[in-house]
């Protein structure tokens, strides 16, 4: 995106190297004192009536508040530890802050306005989405036996989280829209634009079916390693932001700032 691009060079200083790695440190550190006092939670919760009051620290202390405090906590700033560096592999320090801050800039309009207490759940929700976009095809292992594909994560997580819109209150939904709001600025145009892509497919395949093509014609092509459908028919196909057509072996290069 040209304007994520234009941003870099100019506030590319601000950058913070291994952020998600800082996250987790200051959660681990949350944890250990919340064990010592557990209404210490309460000094750092994204509170806006204490915010209004002076106690502005809480716009930034509440990403660190750990969800729990069992031993899933340990699954869980592991599982955040992995999707950090998957982010930062494909979209460089400075690409990863700013969608990191957006989100949190989108979970305090959420608490202001709507009265939404989302903490930092789903700014940990719009990394993992993130994740998704450009690793759909990894594999994890829930609970180390069950191997699953992140996209079906993400497709589950996704339905609950329709549903909640569907079924919630207007505030509810203004709210799960301004939390998502880095996503949306990040990934909308490229979902526009393969929306459109895939309706320009549909039309080909039409043309070609009424002209009988032939084996010379494929549909999809990788930029990068020339495979189509043709020499592969496992291989699946993306539009990425430039809009060249990439196999997923070659997608996250494609997406990479240069």
């Amino acid at each position: 995106m040209k304007w994520l691009d234009k941003l870099e060079r100019r506030f590319g200083f601000l950058a913070i190297p291994g952020l998600i790695r800082i996250v987790i440190g200051f959660t681990v550190l949350v944890w250990a004192l919340m064990w010592l006092n557990p209404n210490f939670r309460f000094a750092l919760a994204l509170d806006p009536a204490r915010i209004r009051h002076g106690e502005v620290w809480r716009l930034v202390t509440y990403i660190f508040i750990p969800q729990t405090l069992s031993f899933w906590l340990v699954l869980v700033l592991w599982f955040l530890w992995f999707i950090g560096e998957g982010l930062e592999r494909v979209w460089g320090p400075f690409r990863l802050t700013l969608y990191f801050v957006v989100g949190m800039v989108g979970t305090t309009i959420a608490a202001f306005f709507f009265g939404s207490n989302f903490s930092n759940g789903m700014l940990i929700a719009s990394l993992f989405f993130a994740f998704a976009r450009f690793y759909p095809d990894e594999v994890i292992y829930i609970l180390f036996i069950l191997p699953v594909k992140i996209k079906w994560l993400a497709w589950v997580f996704a339905a609950f989280l329709l549903v909640g819109f569907v079924l919630g209150s207007n505030s509810y939904r203004a709210a799960l829209i301004a939390a998502f709001a880095n996503y949306f600025i990040f990934f909308g145009p490229e979902m526009i634009h393969q929306a459109r892509h895939r309706g320009e497919v549909s039309a080909r395949r039409k043309r070609h079916a009424r002209s009988s093509r032939s084996e010379a014609e494929p549909l999809h092509k990788c930029a990068v390693c020339g495979a189509t459908e043709l020499t592969d028919p496992n291989l699946e196909f993306r539009v990425a932001r430039d809009g060249e057509e990439y196999c997923m072996a070659h997608l996250s290069k494609a997406q990479t700032p240069g």
